[in-house]
């Protein structure tokens, strides 16, 4: 499998597992824990743009690593930023996330993310072939 293609699987495994932490945190009420006010309502709206991007993001990361190179890497940051938030609120004693779906979700996260970027390595020595 080309680096590329490579590229593409982590980076949709990872969306996949973001967006449903998106849903899990519907659930959770997850505007509660971070007390945004218009509850739902703004949750709702403050993803419209969010699950955008992803997807837009996969579809640079599909058509040119060139292009979608920055979209690849923020994807995984912001992989590692979910879990660092909600790390913080485990550790100060919030009860919400507490199913075992929910920590998988983040392990999962945390994983992918870091498998995201640990694939990187290397791209400089690729000729342009290895990477379509």
């Amino acid at each position: 499998m080309s680096l590329h293609a490579r590229l593409r699987w982590l980076f949709l495994a990872n969306a996949t597992v973001l967006i449903t932490h998106q849903i899990d945190a519907a659930y959770w009420h997850e505007w509660e824990l971070f007390h945004i006010p218009g509850g739902n309502q703004v949750n709702l709206i403050a993803n419209i743009p969010i699950i955008g991007l992803v997807l837009y993001a996969h579809s640079r990361v599909v058509a040119s690593l060139e292009t979608g190179l920055a979209f690849y890497k923020l994807l995984a940051v912001l992989g590692f930023l979910t879990v660092a938030i909600h790390s913080f609120f485990f550790f100060i004693g919030s009860e919400s996330f507490m199913q075992p779906m929910s920590f998988a979700l983040f392990i999962a996260t945390f994983v992918l993310s870091t498998w995201q970027l640990i694939a990187l390595r290397g791209l400089k020595n690729l000729a342009p072939s290895d990477t379509e």
